[in-house]
């Protein structure tokens, strides 16, 4: 590959803020439905629409050029994609990126935890939104909850100490479980996240009366548990609390509730090659035809990238009082 672009050390969007965490989607494909994700019969992209790993990998190599110090891989489900574990042995140990992390759904753990270390991932977060079996097989509507947590012990077991659990709480479906969840992370000495639905995609539920506000959840859970404000940041969006007495920290993903806008670091790539500036919005970029048209040279790319910077809105426009979703794209075509 030429050498010849000219790469910035950093990524500054039209607001002043500082671009270095991305979110790479591999496939929009998944062994899982949830309902919150995605329909129940999907059609899934053809081979040739997706980005090949080795371009992801390029991708990648070209964002951490460019500032980018954390990388998560996403999906779908990632690690249901032939060959993934090329893709994280390729850029785990990348000179210049702090953590390539995952967002998985547990499902394939059991196979990959120990190689997912090896090969330089940092962090695991595992999307667990019942414990209850048969709750957890109609909110995914296949998935099996015992090779879930098989998957996060396997993942314990091969020296992972920063797992997350990620939990969409949804009125009347789950909302009973926030406690239950949180004293099993306790138990596995993990952290847990609630994460407000986002109203992505058009779903079979009412979103504005499903949705379960992050402030009702920490009412609750601070009259069952003793919590204090905790200054722990990932790079995301999270606002954690301490479990006190306890490693287990709760945070909270609220993009209704409360905005966090202001601070956004991060941008998306879907895995058709599309740069999306914001989760909430349809500002893109695509990158495919680039990378397609140009193997060898980064230039177009770079300034396809920073034109993206120069786009990227101030923020989402989430209101679950609309009568339709804030975007029409599933959370799986964006990327979870």
């Amino acid at each position: 590959m030429q050498t010849t672009a000219t790469i910035p050390t950093q990524l500054i969007d039209q607001f002043g803020r500082r671009v270095d965490y991305i979110r790479l989607s591999i496939t929009d494909r998944c062994d899982f439905r949830c309902q919150y994700c995605m329909a129940e019969d999907m059609t899934f992209l053809p081979r040739d629409a997706v980005l090949s790993l080795e371009e992801c990998a390029r991708l990648v190599k070209l964002f951490v050029r460019m500032g980018v110090r954390k990388v998560r891989i996403t999906g779908g489900e990632p690690l249901v994609r032939k060959n993934a574990m090329w893709l994280f042995e390729e850029i785990g140990h990348l000179p210049g990126l702090d953590e390539c992390v995952l967002t998985t759904n547990g499902s394939q753990l059991d196979k990959y935890a120990t190689a997912l270390k090896t090969a330089g991932v940092k962090r695991i977060n595992i999307s667990i939104d019942s414990l209850q079996a048969d709750r957890f097989k109609t909110i995914t509507r296949v998935g099996e909850l015992s090779k879930v947590l098989t998957g996060l012990d396997a993942a314990r077991s091969a020296g992972f100490d920063n797992i997350k659990i990620n939990t969409v709480l949804m009125r009347g479906i789950n909302d009973d479980e926030a406690e239950a969840l949180v004293n099993f992370a306790i138990e596995k000495q993990v952290d847990i996240s609630f994460i407000e639905e986002m109203p992505l995609g058009a779903v079979e539920h009412d979103r504005e009366q499903s949705c379960v506000s992050n402030t009702e959840t920490l009412a609750l859970l601070k009259s069952k548990f003793s919590l204090t404000p905790s200054t722990h940041r990932t790079g995301g969006p999270a606002r954690y609390w301490q479990v006190n007495g306890q490693p287990t920290r709760i945070g909270f993903i609220s993009p209704h509730s409360h905005n966090f806008c202001e601070s956004c670091n991060r941008v998306r790539i879907t895995c058709q090659g599309e740069l999306f500036l914001c989760l909430g919005q349809d500002h893109q970029v695509n990158l495919l035809p680039l990378l397609r048209a140009h193997p060898d040279d980064d230039q177009p790319l770079v300034d396809a990238i920073l034109h993206g910077m120069r786009i990227k809105p101030q923020g989402h426009d989430f209101d679950l009082r609309r009568a339709a979703p804030a975007v029409v794209r599933f959370m799986s075509h964006t990327g979870g």
